[in-house]
């Protein structure tokens, strides 16, 4: 604590330091000398690769990707053409961008992902110049070719190429370029000598920066701000010109008595900091200039870049890694020496307290008699969070929460979560996971973007800590983990399918939310089609399962599913999947298989293919329905020689059938057409021609329930298949009274469920609801979840304490908005008794 000020510096009206982060951990020989390097914002990965050496190409140079504690996390031999620039995406991806125009992406861990073209022209004229950088549509890449033209993609995700307009009288490479992002539209900066050039999409616009020095004749370096506001300017007379990147104001100008050329230029400005400044970096030497004419010097010992930060300047070299940053505003009141600030007071009043001395007594009674104390509270808690020394922040916290005692009505959110941030910050900012995030980016790049960094790292355990600590909801948090953990472990070849579905379902058993169909698609992917199988026997969804079943060709296996998921849309979506990719006797054989799927074939063939339902009875031989197949063929036919030719044909049928079967059922056709012409002599043409169903259908649907009760006693019909006929009958018309009355007649031989289901069918919820109370218990479940009442469904699967229906519910639960209901059908689904 002795030492927090020993090294600041003061410029103009604030000071600043120089932070070591890490001593590097990697072993280069060379340290960054001849090397492409690129480190990602915010704490990310570093990629180093060797400069190309011309002279033996047959040299391969290693591409190696670091952590920013210099810890390797992926190294290979780079096996393509000559690379002029490296950078990261704003989803820390590394991006190789080559001579001849093509970029190559890869993840931080090596792995190939995709690669693009920057176009024909690029391609043809070579690259001369490149520069990544991040637009509000993305990542994009601006490239300077040998034609000297640029060309521009605002984002990789989505390439649209666009070729700015030329610079007008320049004739070689120009001194310096930036890319500008204004107004949602990325445009280039350009110094061809003393003039300055901005290319837009359709011009190429002459600008002068405002107050510019007139000692310079051209401009050597340039950068832009990490916000892409503010623009610094270094021209060959050595002078600093800072101001607005729209180049209509200007903040200042430094001389910095250096004429030579930089080797990079970075602005260094806190957010809200009344002061702009820049970094100039030569050979050995760091230069930070401000508003002021004084300027602070660091002398570099090895080569280094640097990085700029939405909150200062990473410095890495081959030895140390460093964040130089302007002191933030609460840290300057509470340590400057002689401050006299609430925060200050605070702190040393918390020291006197601990050294048991009346004089913490002298200093909280001067805060509180200028009423600053939650003041000085809300210092110390914002100090706290700028230092990067566990012990400083230890130090400043207690002294807030000494403060904190001495208040009735101070919130605590504040420094609580001060508290838990500093917590995850010092974790991922530990050498062994090497992302040293300061509290200002922290909160800039949000906690869901750290925990994908994590994940990408493959730092899995470490995310569920940090999720869990900060009480992260399930589905955002230690659910999203687990499920790319399990996408991940199904990757791995050393281990066997039983071994990694077995820990998959251990780790995932009590997570929520997560679709075991994407870990299994991933497994699939991977080659392992067994394992994908296994995974998915634990997806509750049966239509998650079916499309990835039959992506791998597992058909049979998709039709079991289908059918017991008890969903007929499914089991038609897989049978006409089947008819399209078998052929016509494999696929009926399949059928045979499958009586379920073979019955809502045939209903769909009934409708729709005729032929194909005649094939099907003759491949199974069912004599019987082949007869009732002429028969009702019959009844469509016009003309009287068509018709007896079926009915002729039927006879031959029921012949083959057995004797007393065929007998009653032609004794039964031969009623059914008495019946029918006893209708055709009371003129009711619209019966005519019709099956004994499609008879008994029609006269209910017109409401002549008499005629078709008659119908029902005369052909002995049972009593299921006529209460199925009449409740569809019902519904169809929309009676819904006489449903209900029909409901009431009598103790329904099919149950209540079908009611349910036929009301919600037609789209009358408020219907269906009237029959769940009388639905049976085994199937009060899935009548709930038919009329959308989950709740209903939960305390009926419960009261049950069945855990298939449990997890039926589970499945149809939002994790975000029935949180609550989860929690108990899981408390519910641990007591079931394992069978």
């Amino acid at each position: 604590m002795a030492f927090v000020t020993a090294n600041w510096n003061p410029l103009g009206e604030s000071f600043y330091r120089k932070i070591e982060l890490y001593e590097m951990g990697w072993n280069l020989k060379d340290g960054l000398r001849d090397c492409l390097v690129a480190a990602a914002p915010y704490g990310g990965p570093i990629a180093l690769l060797k400069a190309h050496n011309r002279r033996s190409p047959s040299a391969r140079p290693q591409l190696e990707i670091f952590s920013s504690s210099g810890l390797p996390l992926a190294s290979f031999p780079w096996k393509s053409g000559m690379v002029k620039q490296l950078g990261w995406t704003v989803s820390d991806d590394l991006l190789c961008v080559q001579e001849d125009g093509t970029v190559l992406v890869y993840d931080l861990l090596g792995g190939f992902k995709r690669h693009f073209s920057m176009g024909n022209e690029v391609s043809q004229s070579q690259v001369l110049e490149t520069k990544i950088f991040h637009s509000p549509y993305g990542t994009g890449v601006a490239i300077l070719t040998g034609a000297l033209r640029f060309t521009l993609a605002t984002n990789i995700d989505d390439i649209k190429l666009r070729r700015l307009p030329e610079v007008p009288g320049l004739q070689g490479a120009p001194s310096c370029w930036a890319v500008l992002t204004q107004d949602r539209q990325s445009k280039v900066l350009v110094a061809s000598g003393p003039h300055l050039f901005i290319l837009d999409n359709t011009a190429c616009t002459p600008v002068t920066p405002p107050g510019l020095s007139p000692q310079a004749s051209s401009i050597v370096h340039m950068c832009v701000s990490f916000s892409y506001k503010y623009l610094a300017l270094l021209t060959d007379s050595g002078h600093v010109w800072m101001g607005t990147s729209n180049l209509k104001e200007k903040l200042s100008e430094v001389d910095t008595k250096i004429k030579g050329s930089p080797k990079q230029m970075a602005w260094c400005r806190r957010p809200k900091s009344q002061q702009p400044s820049a970094v100039v970096m030569w050979d050995g030497l760091l230069l930070v200039v401000g508003e002021c004419k004084e300027t602070i010097q660091y002398h570099l010992e090895d080569d280094s870049i640097l990085v700029p930060e939405l909150d200062g300047v990473r410095i890495i070299s081959g030895t140390h890694h460093e964040l130089l940053q302007e002191v933030p505003g609460a840290c300057e009141e509470i340590f400057k020496i002689a401050s006299m600030a609430p925060g200050a007071l605070l702190l040393e009043a918390h020291k006197e307290y601990e050294k048991e001395s009346q004089k913490a007594d002298e200093y909280l009674r001067e805060i509180k008699e200028q009423s600053l104390l939650s003041e000085a509270v809300r210092q110390c808690v914002e100090a706290a969070g700028h230092e990067h020394e566990p012990e400083t922040q230890k130090t400043l916290l207690r002294a807030a929460s000494f403060g904190k005692c001495f208040l009735s009505n101070f919130p605590p959110e504040q420094f609580v979560s001060m508290c838990k941030d500093l917590r995850v910050l010092n974790a991922v900012r530990d050498y062994t996971v090497g992302i040293p995030l300061s509290h200002t980016q922290f909160k800039q790049m949000t906690l869901q973007v750290l925990i994908d960094r994590l994940v990408y790292r493959k730092l899995y355990l470490l995310a569920i800590e940090v999720c869990r600590y900060l009480k992260t909801p399930e589905y955002q948090g230690v659910s999203r983990v687990l499920k790319h953990w399990a996408c991940y472990k199904v990757q791995q070849k050393e281990e066997s399918d039983e071994v990694i579905a077995k820990a998959v379902s251990v780790k995932l058993a009590d997570a929520a939310g997560i679709s075991y169909s994407e870990i299994a698609t991933k497994a699939y992917e991977s080659g392992r089609t067994e394992l994908a199988i296994k995974l998915l026997e634990f997806e509750p969804r049966s239509g998650e399962q079916v499309p990835l079943l039959l992506k791998m060709k597992k058909s049979p296996l998709a039709l079991s599913k289908a059918i017991e998921s008890g969903d007929t849309d499914l089991v038609y979506t897989v049978v006409m999947y089947l008819k399209n990719e078998l052929n016509r006797g494999d696929f009926f054989m399949m059928l045979r298989n499958q009586p379920v799927a073979l019955s809502l074939y045939k209903q769909f063939c009934k409708h729709q293919e005729q032929e194909t339902l005649k094939d099907l009875f003759n491949q199974d031989d069912d004599h019987e329905e082949l007869g009732n197949f002429y028969v009702k063929a019959s009844y469509k036919e016009q003309r009287l020689e068509a018709r007896i030719a079926h009915l002729q044909s039927a006879v031959d049928e029921y012949y083959k059938a057995k004797n007393e079967f065929s007998a009653k059922t032609t004794e039964d056709e031969m009623r059914l057409l008495r019946f029918q012409r006893k209708l055709e002599e009371e003129k009711d043409e619209q019966l005519v021609g019709f099956s004994l169903q499609d008879t008994m259908t029609t006269l209910l649907s017109v409401g002549l329930h008499k005629h078709a009760e008659q119908l029902y006693k005369d052909f002995r019909m049972p009593d299921k298949r006529f209460w199925w006929l009449k409740l569809k009958a019902l519904a169809e018309k929309e009676d819904w009274e006489e449903l209900e009355k029909f409901s009431k007649s009598k103790k329904s031989p099919i149950g209540y469920l079908p009611f349910v289901e036929v009301c919600i069918k037609h789209h009358n919820k408020c219907e269906a609801r009237k029959y769940v109370a009388k639905v049976s218990p085994e199937q009060k479940v899935k009548a709930h979840l038919a009329v959308g009442d989950v709740e209903g469904a939960a305390e009926a699967a419960i009261e049950r304490r069945n855990e298939s229906e449990i997890s039926t519910v589970l499945s149809r639960c939002s994790a975000t908005t029935d949180h609550l209901l989860v929690e108990r059908l899981n408390r519910a689904k641990a007591t079931v008794p394992k069978k």
